[in-house]
């Protein structure tokens, strides 16, 4: 990738990251470009989405049913 194409790459994902914030996505800059990168690839992106919510929803299940672990051993 050229420099030039590179800066511009890393601007507009720079936009999408700060557009992501004011949302309050709550998504990183990392699987921001990765969900970026799969639209550029083809993949739908409601499709996309639908599988961030529901692994958001299978984390939270799975954080709520494991009980918390005791703070001290004795």
């Amino acid at each position: 990738m050229d420099p030039e194409a590179a800066r511009t790459a890393r601007e507009s994902l720079d936009l999408a990251f700060h557009m992501s914030n004011i949302l309050d996505t709550g998504l990183d800059r990392h699987t921001l470009s990765v969900l970026i990168a799969l639209c550029d690839l083809g993949v739908n992106p409601e499709a996309l989405a639908a599988v961030v919510k529901e692994l958001r929803r299978e984390k939270n299940s799975l954080s709520s049913s494991v009980p918390a672990a005791p703070s001290s051993l004795s």
